[in-house]
Order: C-alpha cells, then structure tokens, then sequence
C-alpha cells in the first residue's frame, strides 16, 4: 500500500497557468523528503522526539509504528532507512507468505555479508499470522533485519508477546486539523493553484479527511479536477462532488470498542450531550443498532441501577421501539434513551454487590441454606427439622420476621449497599429499618 510520505524524488510543479495535472498523485509528489517535514507527528519527530534521537545516534533498534493511515508511517521508515545508510526493503504483509519472507531474509543475509544492512518495512503486519510472525523473530535477534512494522490495529491485540518483547511500539496520531490544513498549504504552493473552496468549504474538506493526510490531498485533486474556471465551491458544491468519505471504523476492529467505550463513559459521567455525539458516531458508522440498545440496556443496569429503576424500562423500551420502527425512525429511541440514562441518577450498588455475591458464592462453596427456610414436602423432611421454626412475613408485623436465611459457616453478609442517589434513598432508608427490626426481635437491640 503506498503511504502519504514514502519518500521521492518531487518532479517539477504542474504549469499553474495550464492547470495541467501531473499523472503521480498529489500525495505522491508531497511526499517529505526529511523528519522535520512531516507533519502531525511531532512527539515523534520533533526536537526531542523519539525518531529524532534515533537518527541523531544512528541505531536503530526493531520498531512498530502504531497509528490511522495516512499519518506517514511509510515515509518516516524510509526516512529512518535513509539516516542510517540501511537498504529499505518493503513488503506488504497483504501480499505476502512465508517463502517470500524466506527470499527477502536470504538477500538481506547476503547484503549483511557485503557490509550493507537492511531496514525491512513491513507494511500491515498484524494481518500475518502467527507462524508468520514467528518467522521474524530470528532474523530480529541475529541483526539480519532491523524489523519496522506498520499496523493499523492495537498491537497488545494484534501482535505475538515474542516479536513485541523484541521491537518498540511509536504511536502515530491522526492528523488534527492543523495538520491537514497545512498539507493543504504545501498542494496550494506546489501547484501554484488555490483551492477553489469557500473558508466554510475548506474546513469541511479538512474534516472530510479525518486525520488522514493521504485522503486531504486526494480530495483537494478532486476538487482541483472538478472545479469548473474561476468556480468557487461552497461546502454543499464540496459534498456533492466529492461525496462523503465513510467514516474511519471497522465493526470488529478497535475502533468499534473505542466508540462504545466513549458512548457508555459519557453516560456514567452524565454528559448527555457527548453521549448523543458518540451515539451518532456509531450510528453514522454504521454500527449495529440492536448491538447499540443491547449496551444502553447494560449501562441502565450497571451505573444506574435501582437509583432510578425506570431507566432499565427506557432502555428495553428504545430497544422494542427500534424494533418496531426500523432505521432510521427508531434511531431516535436510541438517542431519547442515550441523553435519559446520561442524565439518570447512578448508582452502581447493584452492580457491586451482584459481583460481591458471585464472589462470595463461588468461594464459599455449596453450603446448605438453614433448615428453617427449605420446604418439607415429606415425613422424613419434616422429622429431621426442614421447615421448622418458619415465619410466613405477612403474618408478622409491619410484614417482617426478621428470620435468619443465611447458611451457618457464613453469617449474615451485607451484599447490597445503596448509595442514597436517587430511588436508593427510599431504599436506603426501608434497609436501615428492618436492619433496626431485625436486631429488635431477635433481641440483639
């Protein structure tokens, strides 16, 4: 896959006056030809960053460079190659098996054996296997390859302990807007041509990239392209010439966990209007809106609990709505229950004390709960003590006995504490009474 920033020789602007139009991409072509050119990496490749002081020692060690595309990964491997007087050597790992790793370890073998030594970029490596990944791993040790590996994907996930115990992970950002704004200024100045965009335009288009410089510039080349003479595009021109560019988000990939994630932490820390935002994300995305009702479902449960028991009824009932109504009509459920449960009172006494008691059960052990409340449905049952002693609470007064129901071994364990927000306080308030009950009539007061 070629990168925004893999490094060339730039051939001569195109004639401003013709508007001619290179046939080597405008990406192609703006490629940097040092660090201090790259831009939107510079925790990386500032003064100070990471990759500068690999260059300023000339040695490298293996590396992962993590991060969107679009953001130069390609580029700055190349660059790191040409810094260190390595022989570049790039792969896809899309394209490629084993016996093609084999001939690539061989020639690189035979140039350690010249004196030349070999930087071999690896470009989507999480998508080998672990076999694959496997095969690295001497090469790295013997200084065969000095291993740079691409991905797009979280490499905790992704890569095998063994190769990431041998390489550094570099987290390459999306561009901000910054960034991409000035990838736009360098097109503007190597074409000798101003984007045909209103200001409102420029930003849209700038937002259009998502932090992926490669995408900016092929969409300015559109705009160049479809601009008709002195035509200057509005936004809505911008959109309907160049679409919508989809939303960078893979369903099964970390970007679908980030958003949910996002989503359901917005709701716990009462921020309606963030959690509507990350809800749209995923829907614009594409997301699986039974996959969206089934976790608001959950944080109904999880951080509201019984602190507003109606928030568990809201989220069932989006989830029914969307049901019934289909997209997009019942994407609005979905949204009316997002900002209801952001905006609930949260509690997550139900939550701890479900994990307290799953604790507790698989601890203790199978222990027999007392004679008292088991049910003696036969002779035998009833001789040897199962049931004796029962009090039905609604016999008693105020519907309470104040009976014990835990086993021996355990004791009576406080499980559920509520966190008096919201409904809880009324709950709260009826435990500390029977609590008070209980010790009255059992004499313990």
């Amino acid at each position: 896959m070629s990168d925004l920033f893999a490094s060339a020789e730039p051939p001569p602007a195109p004639d401003p006056a013709s508007g001619a139009v290179s046939a080597r991409p405008l990406a192609d072509r703006l490629r940097p030809q040092s660090l201090a050119e790259v831009v939107g990496q510079e925790h990386l490749t500032g003064e100070g960053g990471a990759l500068t002081r690999l260059l300023r020692g000339r040695s490298l060690g293996s590396l992962i460079f993590w991060g969107p595309p679009g953001t130069g990964k390609t580029t700055v491997a190349r660059l790191l190659a040409q810094g260190t007087d390595l022989h570049f050597e790039q792969i896809s790992a899309i394209f490629s098996g084993v016996p093609d790793l084999r001939k690539v370890f061989e020639a690189a073998r035979r140039r350690r054996a010249s004196g030349q030594a070999t930087l071999l970029f690896v470009d989507e490596i999480h998508r080998f296997n672990r076999a694959q990944l496997d095969a690295f791993l001497p090469v790295m040790e013997d200084g065969t390859v000095t291993l740079v590996g691409a991905t797009t994907e979280n490499p905790s996930f992704e890569l095998n302990a063994a190769l990431l115990s041998r390489a550094r992970v570099l987290l390459f950002r999306a561009l901000d807007p910054g960034a991409i704004a000035r990838l736009l200024v360098r097109a503007e100045a190597l074409t000798g041509q101003a984007l045909p965009l209103t200001e409102e335009a420029r930003g849209v288009l700038v937002r259009m990239a998502d932090g992926d410089g490669r995408a900016a510039l092929t969409l300015a080349e559109e705009v160049w392209r479809s601009a008709g003479p002195a035509e200057i595009l509005d936004a809505e021109a911008l959109q309907a010439i160049v679409q919508r560019r989809a939303p960078i988000y893979d369903k099964a990939q970390e970007g679908h966990y980030n958003l949910i994630s996002a989503l359901h932490k917005t709701v716990r820390g009462s921020d309606p209007d963030a959690a509507l935002y990350y809800l749209c994300r995923m829907l614009d995305a594409g997301e699986d809106r039974l996959f969206i009702a089934r976790r608001l479902v959950r944080m109904a449960v999880e951080d509201i609990g019984l602190a507003d028991p109606q928030a568990l009824v809201v989220a069932n009932a989006a989830k029914d709505a969307f049901d019934f109504l289909g997209s997009p009509e019942g994407e609005l459920a979905l949204a009316q229950a997002a900002i209801y449960l952001a905006c609930a009172p949260k509690s997550n006494a139900v939550y701890e004390a479900y994990k307290a008691a799953t604790r507790l059960a698989k601890e203790a052990g199978s222990l027999a709960p007392p004679r008292t409340i088991l049910n003696a449905p036969t002779k035998l049952m009833k001789r040897i003590g199962y049931g004796e002693g029962y009090r039905y609470d609604h016999d008693e007064p105020d519907a309470f006995s104040g009976q014990d129901y835990w086993p021996d071994a355990l004791g009576r364990q406080h499980l559920y504490r509520p966190t008096g927000r919201g409904y809880e306080t009324r709950l709260a308030e009826r435990l500390d009474r029977w609590e008070a009950l209980r010790k009255e009539r059992r004499g313990e007061g």
